[in-house]
């Protein structure tokens, strides 16, 4: 027995012994918060949750044929005296059902997430009453912008809240990004949210919270030597504390 089969039945039987010790003392097949945690807190992040895990499912499975076929593989066809190895050709029928089975696969994902895909991220299809909010991000930070009393942008009265974004609970919200310097990430994990800000593009994003709290604000993209410090706070309130804190934001622009 050569050293790679005796290494080959080694990692085998420590991948078993692994996965039973999982099964055993582990969370329930059924139960993946360990994986992707129940603490979404937008309208779609509970769909794209859903999403993901069928992809974990669908390729987990493939995964895990695969990785046992290796397996018999190894042990049917593995090193003997006086065995000569014969060249096969391979079989058309095979290749043609796993192309074909793999096709199936990708195109019912994709359908399946195009819906999805289109509330989320096409234009047109943004929510006619979504708060507006103005965002620019920059080494190493994040401003929001927020319309004064007269709701438009680039007024003297618009004001601006560094690295905490506020907004309404149960109202649709679009952040209008920008970057100033190099490409950041707007990155809302609670809210399953994640998008570039690319230099010289304005890119709309929308979402809507669905309970009140603070949560994160992070940029995904390395930006630079101080990427690690680009972090930041996403405050929900209720609308009536949403309209007070706008009030008195609008107000104090006003006095400057």
């Amino acid at each position: 027995m050569n050293f790679f089969w005796r290494m080959g039945m080694l990692l085998a039987g420590m991948l078993t012994v692994v996965i039973v010790l999982w099964v055993i003392t582990g969370p329930s097949w059924t139960d993946l918060s360990w994986v992707m945690p129940d603490n979404t807190v937008s309208t779609f992040g509970p769909t794209l949750d859903n999403l993901w895990l069928i992809i974990l499912w669908v390729t987990g499975i493939i995964f895990v044929v695969t990785e046992i076929t290796l397996l018999v593989f190894m042990v049917k066809y593995r090193h003997k005296e006086g065995r000569k190895a014969e060249y096969i050709h391979g079989s058309n029928n095979a290749e043609i059902v796993w192309t074909t089975v793999t096709f199936v696969i990708v195109m019912a994902l994709a359908f399946y997430s195009k819906g999805l895909w289109d509330e989320i991220r096409d234009p047109n299809l943004i929510p006619a009453d979504a708060y507006q909010i103005q965002m620019l991000a920059s080494q190493f930070e994040w401003n929001a912008t927020y319309a004064g009393a007269d709701g438009l942008f680039d007024t003297a009265d618009d004001f601006i809240s560094r690295n905490v974004l506020h907004i309404p609970v149960d109202r649709p919200v679009v952040v209008q990004l920008m970057a100033q310097d190099v490409i950041h990430s707007f990155f809302l994990p609670e809210f399953r949210v994640k998008q570039d800000a690319v230099p010289g593009m304005i890119t709309p994003v929308w979402f809507e919270a669905t309970r009140i709290g603070e949560f994160t604000l992070a940029c995904a993209e390395l930006c630079g030597l101080g990427h690690y410090t680009m972090s930041g706070t996403v405050i929900v309130h209720s609308q009536a504390d949403f309209q007070d804190w706008l009030a008195q934001q609008q107000a104090a622009a006003e006095d400057d």
